[in-house]
């Protein structure tokens, strides 16, 4: 018997951890989830949006719009620093982060300093911010490659029933 043909290559593998991370947002609008993996293809650390541990998902705002005291933004920690702040202590020189949307500026500093050498994303939806823009200008500096992943599948259904394991 030979082997199956149909797996998933490591940028879909990596680029899906990411994706099932963000569905431990609480966010209502954006779930942005992040997976660093090392030149091993060993995954170092995830992270999700969200707020700060001892903040309570149900006391802060998740607003977008509005007095920018009572929204989500100043509050919120994105996807890429929680991956980057949830490392075990291993080093991150060198590594990949998966991301679904492009980092925003303040996330792109923290992935610079810390030695990531590549950011590998989905979506660059909000390409014609200044956020987006600067990212992409310190990353050209910082000669920190940016990939935007042409996934060869639409979707993965995971199926946790017991009895199709």
């Amino acid at each position: 018997m030979a082997k199956r043909n149909d797996y998933i290559t490591w940028d879909e593998y990596f680029m899906g951890i990411s994706l099932l991370s963000a569905n431990r947002s609480k966010d209502p609008n954006t779930r942005v989830g992040a997976c660093i993996v090392n030149s091993s293809n060993k995954i170092m650390s995830v992270g999700y949006n969200g707020l700060p541990r001892g903040c309570s998902d149900d006391e802060f705002p998740w607003e977008r719009e509005g007095d920018t005291f009572d929204t989500k933004y100043p509050y919120v920690c994105h996807a890429e620093l929680n991956a980057i702040l949830n490392n075990g202590g291993g080093s991150l020189e060198g590594c990949k982060i998966y991301v679904a949307l492009f980092p925003c500026n303040e996330c792109a500093k923290a992935i610079i300093q810390c030695g990531i050498k590549e950011v590998i994303y989905l979506s660059d939806k909000y390409a014609d911010t200044v956020s987006v823009k600067a990212s992409k200008r310190m990353f050209d500096a910082a000669k920190v490659k940016h990939t935007q992943l042409a996934m060869s599948i639409d979707e993965i259904t995971l199926d946790f029933r017991k009895e199709n394991i």
